[in-house]
């Protein structure tokens, strides 16, 4: 189902990698300001201790990266179970209150007051999203903002059960961390190319 997962991965060995290279060149800065006689008596002890530092300031950037990546994908999922549901409340909660975003449907960017009209717009026919399948290809979480790039495949069925559409989309979702967890604050979406990517 992620067949693109390495993605995710290398983002956030690319992120520490980062982080590991900043700490490198402020390590250097110290080397080359700081009087020679202060290395020869605290080498060996400074050397352990900025090892151990990095070690686990490392490990901490790659948990927090990590947990980041997974709390936005589970909202991400979370957001299309609501959808099947048709639970627009707890629809309506994922989204900040200063959204602004372009879904395909729309012929101009929208705000958190229309976000659920695309929904209404089918159940308001009898039609509902009976199914869907998520190719998760991107995450980015940098500081307080996610980016997250998807593709989906939603199957779309009347109140008898038949289906009556699949929608085949790119979806890209911004979300932002407030009051102790994530809202989408910015958005786009497009039909696939022919061949479906």
């Amino acid at each position: 189902m992620f067949s693109d997962a390495p993605l995710l991965r290398t983002s956030r060995v690319r992120d520490a990698a980062q982080f590991l290279s900043i700490i490198r060149h402020v390590v250097m800065i110290c080397v080359e300001t700081l009087p020679r006689c202060w290395f020869v008596k605290y080498d060996r002890h400074m050397l352990r201790t900025i090892t151990l530092f990095l070690a686990l300031t490392a490990t901490a950037f790659g948990q927090n990266s990590a947990k980041d990546d997974a709390q936005v994908w589970q909202l991400e999922k979370a957001y299309w179970e609501y959808v099947k549901a048709n639970d627009l409340e707890k629809y309506r909660a994922l989204w900040h209150e200063n959204f602004v975003g372009w879904p395909f449907v729309s012929l101009a960017p929208v705000r958190k007051d229309h976000i659920t009209d695309w929904i209404t717009a089918n159940t308001s026919k009898g039609i509902s999203l009976q199914s869907y399948s998520i190719e998760q290809l991107a995450i980015q979480v940098t500081g307080h903002i996610a980016i997250n790039h998807y593709r989906i495949n939603a199957k779309w069925a009347n109140s008898a059960g038949a289906e009556v559409r699949t929608d085949k989309m790119r979806i890209t979702h911004t979300w932002i961390r407030t009051h102790g967890t994530w809202q989408i604050i910015g958005g786009m979406s497009a039909p696939v190319n022919a061949e479906g990517k």
